[in-house]
C-alpha cells in the first residue's frame, strides 16, 4: 500500500487495496481505500480492473485518509466489482474533472445512484435541502448517513416517503423562495426536468452529467456533449452551460461514437 501522504493523481492507474466493501442497498456497495487523494465535491475517479474494463466512479466518500465510491450492479464491468472482497486491488487514477461549487442556501436533489455523485457535497454543505428519490425502499442508500440532514425521501412505490417524484417535492421547496441554489445527478431525464423547474423559478443550478468516458482527461472524445468534453468541462455543468446544450437530456453517445437517444444510452450502456 502507497504512504497515506501520497495522492494518486495520475495517468497510469495506481493498484490499491480496498480496505473495506460496505453494503449499502440492492445491488450497491462502496468500496474504501484507505489512501490520500486530493478531490473535490463532484469528482471522479477511473476505476481499473484488469481484464475486464475501466469505469469513471464518482468519489462518494472522502477524508484526507480515505476515499469510496459507491457501485451499483447492472453491467459486466459493475457485476465484476460487485464480486471484490477486502484485500484485493483495484486499479485507480484521478481524480478528475469540475466539482460542485458549494454555496449555502442549497437543495440537494438526488435519483438511485446518482446520490454518490453528490453525497461528498452534502457532507461540505451546511443545513442543505436533500430531495432523494429512488424506485423503492430497497434501492435507498446514505439513510442513516443523513439521518441528522434534512432530507425529503420520495419512492416511485411509494414504499419509503413520499410516493411519487423528486421533482415534484423541489416544485414545491423552491415556491417558499428560500434556496437559492440547487445541484442535482441522477437519471437526466430527471435532472432535464430539474432545470426546467429551477428556469421556472429562476435558481441556479449545477448538475453532474453521466457519459461514456474512455479516458478521463479529454483525449478520447467520446464523452462530448455538443461542444463540451464532459470528462474535462464537465461532469458538473451550471445553468448557463445547460441552456446552450441541445443535447442535454435528448443525447448521448455510445461507446462506438454513435449518437442515440438518452433512453437507448442508459438500456445499453452498464
Amino acid at each position: 500500500m502507497q504512504p497515506k501522504t501520497e495522492t494518486c493523481k495520475t495517468d497510469i492507474p495506481q493498484m490499491l487495496e480496498i480496505s473495506d466493501v460496505v453494503h449499502e442497498g440492492k445491488s450497491q456497495k462502496s468500496f474504501f481505500f484507505r489512501h490520500s487523494i486530493e478531490c473535490k465535491p463532484g469528482q471522479f475517479i477511473m476505476a481499473w480492473l484488469p481484464g475486464v474494463d475501466e469505469k469513471p466512479m464518482a468519489v462518494s466518500y472522502y477524508n484526507k485518509e480515505e476515499f469510496a465510491f459507491t457501485s451499483q450492479s447492472v453491467g459486466k464491468f459493475t457485476n465484476a466489482l460487485d464480486k471484490l472482497k477486502k484485500g484485493d486491488k483495484l486499479g485507480i487514477r484521478g481524480p478528475y474533472g469540475t466539482s460542485f461549487s458549494a454555496k449555502p442556501n442549497a437543495c440537494v436533489v438526488a435519483g438511485g445512484i446518482g446520490i454518490s455523485s453528490v453525497s461528498t457535497l452534502i457532507d461540505k454543505l451546511k443545513n442543505p435541502l436533500v430531495i432523494y428519490g429512488t424506485r423503492s425502499k430497497e434501492h435507498l442508500i446514505y439513510l442513516k448517513r443523513y439521518k441528522n440532514k434534512k432530507m425529503s425521501v420520495t419512492t416511485d412505490d411509494g414504499s419509503f416517503g413520499r410516493k411519487g417524484f423528486t421533482t415534484d417535492v423541489l416544485d414545491e421547496a423552491l415556491a417558499k423562495n428560500k434556496i437559492k441554489i440547487v445541484y442535482t445527478c441522477g437519471p437526466e431525464i430527471m435532472m432535464k426536468k430539474v432545470f426546467e423547474i429551477c428556469q421556472k423559478h429562476k435558481v441556479e443550478l449545477e448538475a453532474s452529467l453521466e457519459r461514456y468516458m474512455a479516458c478521463g482527461f479529454g483525449i478520447c472524445g467520446k464523452c462530448m456533449i455538443n461542444d463540451k468534453i464532459c470528462c474535462i468541462d464537465g461532469p458538473v455543468f451550471n445553468s448557463k452551460q445547460l441552456s446552450k446544450m441541445a443535447e442535454f437530456g435528448n443525447f448521448a453517445r455510445l461507446k462506438s461514437g454513435r449518437k442515440v437517444t438518452i433512453k437507448e444510452y442508459h438500456s445499453v450502456h452498464n
